[in-house]
């Protein structure tokens, strides 16, 4: 592995660990950040099809939507079709007319791009307003706390983390390793033996954190979360991998040496987010405690 690609990985974890303790603003300003390049990116994709989206107006609602997430996640999810219909009716009103593609391209750069990330701040919001103990709404532990000490949105996005990162680096080394079995003509490089192993490394670090948490069925609670972020993550990447083979292009961008762009090192967080979210929120809270 190129020395330029380990180096970037660890000061991208560095910098996303910092950002998950801390939360508040601290976390969703860099998110919102990481949002924007990555729609940058989405949209450059799109135009190399000779698809022409509302791309200014769609990231800038986009942000507005990670705002609502944090401020209040019932607000975000009523401005999402508010923000779909403007967008239209921008499309609508241009001096040329917009196709088909204009329009739904734009939505995607809304839906995939903006609203879908923004449950990791509703996630990470979780009982941040009891604990915050810094300004800008942030937090930093004063002593070493267990995981189970930690506020219920930090111990949460912090475990969907190491399950993403698990499965990531369980289908990329056992797949270099072990790999013979494409798994998907969208992604050849991508193997059915790395694909096993990345879930299977989802679904350890998914028990593990389970009984560090100690969620009533622990066991069983953490195969489920584990398989739903191994599948779901693999999902993504592979969409990101569809959307770059439909442009013609190997990367999504240049911005992370040795890693590609923003899309290329955060595909698999886009379709995790929500169903973490509603996991810890809706499901964990039904399990019987033995």
């Amino acid at each position: 592995m190129p020395w330029s690609r380990i180096i970037s990985g660890i000061i991208a974890i560095a910098l996303a660990l910092t950002l998950i303790v801390l939360g508040g603003w601290y976390f969703t300003v860099g998110f919102g950040i990481l949002i924007f390049l990555g729609q940058l990116e989405i949209f450059r994709l799109v135009r190399a099809k000779g698809i022409l989206p509302a791309a200014k107006i769609t990231m800038v609602v986009s942000q507005i939507l990670l705002i609502a997430s944090y401020l209040s996640p019932p607000l975000a999810d009523a401005l999402l079709p508010l923000a779909g219909t403007f967008i239209c009716f921008y499309l609508l009103f241009q001096p040329k007319f917009a196709t088909i593609a204009d329009v739904a391209a734009s939505i995607l750069g809304l839906f995939y791009g903006g609203y879908l990330p923004s449950f990791w701040i509703r996630l990470r919001q979780l009982e941040a307003a009891q604990t915050s103990n810094l300004p800008l709404s942030g937090y930093w532990p004063t002593d070493w706390p267990t995981l189970q000490q930690l506020p219920l949105g930090l111990s949460a996005t912090l475990l969907a983390f190491a399950c993403i990162w698990a499965a990531d680096i369980g289908a990329y080394a056992m797949g270099r390793l072990f790999g013979k079995t494409p798994l998907s003509n969208i992604s050849p490089k991508k193997t059915v033996e790395g694909a096993v192993f990345g879930l299977i490394g989802s679904i350890s670090i998914g028990i593990l954190g389970a009984w560090l948490l100690q969620w009533p069925l622990w066991s069983l609670a953490g195969t489920a979360l584990g398989m739903l972020i191994g599948i779901s993550s693999l999902l993504g990447d592979l969409t990101e991998s569809l959307m770059k083979r439909d442009a013609g292009v190997k990367d999504s961008g240049q911005l992370i040496p040795g890693h590609g762009g923003i899309l290329d090192r955060t595909d698999s967080y886009v379709f995790t987010a929500p169903l973490v979210y509603y996991f810890v929120t809706l499901l964990v809270p039904l399990l019987p405690k033995l």
